[in-house]
């Protein structure tokens, strides 16, 4: 028989049904869909839209950014007002921010222009996200009371988040293949298109779901709430922009000393609150704590490399959104199709096999497919090390939600869901900023050294630059746009033909070898994930979790 997992509370946290578990699942899948959808679509924003290499991130970004921020507040609300509203909510607005991003203007307007509207649809769908995210695991841990019956719902959540990871991809691949006018480009709008579908699919779904919660001893924490998402969100804004405006730019040094001062902030109001937005004694476990460090840093590694093979895929070698697709599935699939595997893992043995060995598989595959250089413009060569990587993300993402859930008390469920969400995207958002900070930096470098210590191709460049002004009328605004493009950054030199641009050939393998160091940075932290995981966690999955009496001890 399965032992008890903490005190039941059965007014609030009912056992959780078939029906619930349909609904949860289909919600988180559908929300990782949104969140990974701009990841295949990488290369055709950059050919329609002529976004430069820091509009490109945030393209992604404003999706996670919301995400990072909210996922604490709305696991307060789930908690307050009943997770089955947050459900349906949730999925109606991520398909409402679709919607928005499927209104992205055409050509004739403004970059600028046409870039903000699909911010502004993304970031709607990830406020959406960031509801359904801590709410789905929520109602999974609220509702199972057993062990057995904890990791085989965890297994089925992780694997349905997963799954959404590689179902994106196929959609995205499938949809763009639709023609939307005369515009070849304008097709990934049709991606956007699905996941509204998706979304509210989920909505109607959830209505079948039963309701959950646990108001007692929880309250909106306002004073908490500013300071961490003020803090997060200057934290990436610094990371992000350091890439294009320089890491001594004042903006960018002053995100960094916002972000230190209100998360001291954040710390100070989570002590004097009544009803903090996460209890800070959580941490006194180690288990928990070591978990929430594993976690941001293992995840920023998988969603590092995932962000790494989305470019090299899509905006270095040109692949198409279906071929691109495929590295998705290797990547995301095996949570799937291990889910009983993984739910044994973490149910018979210790957390850290299941970290460890997932963290190590990731940080040896990285390794790998940086030797890969990508001027073998075919997919098989990285196919082997995107297996390893897949693999030990379905094992890891099982074992840091367990261990999670399993070490708080039941009646928290909400907060540690909201927790290990909130600490599961800053990784997954820091991944794309930090790695593609590094990359675009180290390309950009040597690119300028590159020209500065060739003659011929500075004198190529100055040509280039004058193109415009010696072009003929019609065809005036080409000319200038590719030049905006190929002065734009290292993705958007790549990214104009070789015929007409000087730096194809020299872009092409300084982003070869930053994102080289990329995937090497990512297969760093999720090495030092890994050894954490081994060398610190301690006891049996199985083990009780722990109850309000152990936190005051």
């Amino acid at each position: 028989m399965s032992t008890t997992i903490g005190a039941r509370r059965a007014i609030h946290t009912p056992t959780l049904t078939v029906g619930t578990q349909v609904a949860t699942a289909i919600a988180v899948c559908v929300a990782q869909v949104g969140l990974a959808i701009p990841a295949v679509l990488n290369g055709l924003f950059q050919e329609d839209l002529g976004t430069t290499s820091a509009q490109l991130t945030w393209i992604s970004d404003a999706f996670l950014v919301p995400v990072t921020l909210l996922e604490l507040t709305f696991g307060v609300l789930g908690d307050l007002f009943g997770r089955k509203r947050l459900l349906i909510g949730g999925s109606l607005l991520l398909a409402l921010g679709e919607i928005v991003s499927v209104l992205t203007p055409g050509a004739g307007v403004s970059t600028d222009a046409r870039v903000a509207v699909l911010w502004i649809g993304q970031a709607l769908a990830g406020i959406g996200a960031a509801v359904l995210f801590p709410t789905t695991l929520a109602m999974v841990a609220a509702g199972t009371h057993t062990v057995r019956g904890r990791a085989r719902g965890i297994a089925i959540w992780a694997a349905a988040l997963s799954s959404g990871g590689f179902i994106s991809p196929l959609l995205g691949g499938l949809v763009t293949k639709i023609s939307w006018g005369d515009d070849p480009y304008a097709t990934w709008r049709w991606a956007f298109v699905a996941v509204c579908v998706l979304a509210l699919i989920s909505a109607a779904v959830a209505c079948t779901a039963q309701n959950s919660s646990a108001p007692e001893g929880r309250s909106l924490d306002w004073p908490g709430q500013i300071t961490i998402a003020v803090s997060l969100f200057a934290l990436l804004f610094a990371v992000i922009q350091g890439s294009t405006a320089g890491w001594s730019d004042p903006w960018v040094i002053g995100g960094f000393v916002v972000a230190v001062v209100f998360f001291a902030s954040f710390i100070v109001a989570e002590r004097r609150s009544p009803a903090p937005l996460l209890r800070l004694d959580l941490f006194r476990n180690r288990a928990f704590a070591t978990n929430s460090v594993v976690t941001v840093v293992g995840m920023f590694a998988f969603l590092g490399t995932a962000y790494s093979t989305s470019i090299r895929l899509s905006a270095i070698q040109d692949f198409s959104p279906m071929k691109t697709a495929v590295a998705f599935v290797l990547l995301q699939g095996f949570a799937l199709v291990l889910m009983p595997l993984t739910a044994r893992v973490i149910h018979h043995y210790n957390p850290r096999c299941a970290l460890g060995g997932g963290f190590l598989l990731i940080g040896i595959g990285d390794v790998w497919i940086a030797t890969r250089s990508v001027t073998d413009l075919a997919l098989l060569p990285i196919v082997a090390p995107l297996v390893l990587i897949g693999v030990g993300f379905a094992f890891a993402l099982s074992g840091v939600t367990a261990v999670a859930v399993n070490t708080v008390p039941n009646h928290l469920a909400g907060m540690a869901s909201g927790t290990t969400s909130q600490l599961r995207d800053f990784g997954f958002t820091l991944g794309p900023a930090v790695v593609g900070a590094i990359a675009l930096s180290n390309a950009a470098s040597a690119i300028q050294a590159k020209i500065a210590g060739s003659p011929s191709l500075q004198s190529a460049m100055a040509a280039f630059n004058a193109a415009p002004a010696k072009a003929p009328e019609a065809e005036r605004a080409t000319v200038e746009a590719a030049v905006g493009a190929v002065n734009s950054g290292p993705l958007g030199a790549n990214a104009v033909p070789a015929s007409v641009n000087p730096l194809k050939d020299v872009a092409f393998h300084a982003l070869d070898h930053a994102y080289s160091i990329g995937y090497v940075v990512c297969g760093v932290a999720a090495l030092v994930a890994a050894f954490l995981a081994a060398a610190v966690l301690r006891g049996g999955a199985n083990r009780p979790m722990v109850t309000e009496e152990s936190l005051r001890d």
